[in-house]
């Protein structure tokens, strides 16, 4: 099982040396992957009508594909993760040279993860329907995948028209693989049918157990089985007992997770340096360094 760690966007600030710092540090320490996630625009908790989503315009997210590229030319090995791209609300075409951009210049070090979102704001702002999200996602899917495979694409569908053209260059992987977020009984039949892997949100592996049991089913429907297909565990810091950690990890591994990130965002940390700490200290237990 892979190991990495959640980059703890709302927390970390914007100082690029401190960025830099931790990109290597993380590297350094053994963990394998970087992930982080995605967030454009934030609303006014005070706009009228009130505002319930915990996203706020008081809270900071570098964009991932800025970030990881950022990351990716002061890294050597580190492997970067969306966790995830919240792709309907964003422009196909844009998505596929972006990631394609990451992925030649990391030297394939990415994976799309992907997902619905649930902050119409966003939506809005970005000028895109939050109402049939689902139904264009899968579309989007055969969008990159054509552009991240062939020099030249020809593209009619119900949302995208693409006049025999393509990007250049094209990335590393062809094509890049894209993870799925989402709980919901369409993500997971969707996850199976399209996915190379599932980025469940539970804290443990036995509240995730009902899901994997419907995953398994909805790949086996679809004539695919675990064996080619990824889960990436989310494993929270909780209160820092190297004991905790070491018995989630191995419960993770046993329901057949192939990725899991330490995630320290929420736990009180004030500074990159306690992070970096934390994540040490992670480390340390779990066998990543000497």
């Amino acid at each position: 099982m892979k190991i990495g760690a959640i980059f703890p966007q709302v927390e970390f600030g914007n100082d690029p040396v401190a960025v830099r710092d931790y990109a290597q540090t993380v590297e350094g320490l053994g963990f394998a992957h970087l992930a982080a996630d995605d967030h454009v625009l934030g609303p006014n908790p005070n706009r009228p009508g009130g505002w319930k989503g915990w996203v706020t315009h008081e809270k900071p997210f570098h964009e991932p594909f800025v970030l990881f590229s950022f990351m990716a030319g002061v890294t050597r090995k580190l492997e970067f993760l969306t966790c995830v791209i919240i792709l309907p609300q964003r422009q196909t075409v844009l998505v596929a040279k972006q990631a394609a951009a990451l992925d030649v210049l990391s030297g394939g070090r990415l994976r799309l993860g992907i997902g619905l979102g649930w902050n119409e704001i966003e939506y809005i702002g970005l000028n895109q329907d939050f109402h049939n999200r689902g139904r264009r996602i899968e579309e989007q899917i055969a969008v990159l995948r054509q552009l991240w495979t062939q020099p030249l694409v020809d593209f009619s569908g119900r949302w995208h028209t693409i006049p025999d053209a393509g990007i250049n260059p094209l990335p590393v992987q062809r094509p890049i693989p894209i993870w799925f977020g989402g709980h919901a009984d369409k993500a997971l039949r969707r996850a199976a049918r399209l996915g190379d892997g599932w980025l469940p949100l539970s804290h443990t592996a036995a509240e995730a157990a009902p899901d994997l049991e419907k995953l398994d089913r909805y790949l086996s429907e679809a004539g695919r089985s675990r064996a080619e297909f990824g889960i990436e565990a989310r494993l929270p810091y909780g209160e820092g007992k190297p004991e905790v950690w070491a018995t989630r990890v191995r419960e993770w591994e046993a329901a057949g997770a192939t990725h899991l990130a330490i995630e320290t965002t929420g736990q009180g940390f004030k500074t990159p340096a306690a992070h970096l700490a934390a994540l040490r200290a992670f480390a340390e237990t779990v066998g990543l360094t000497a």
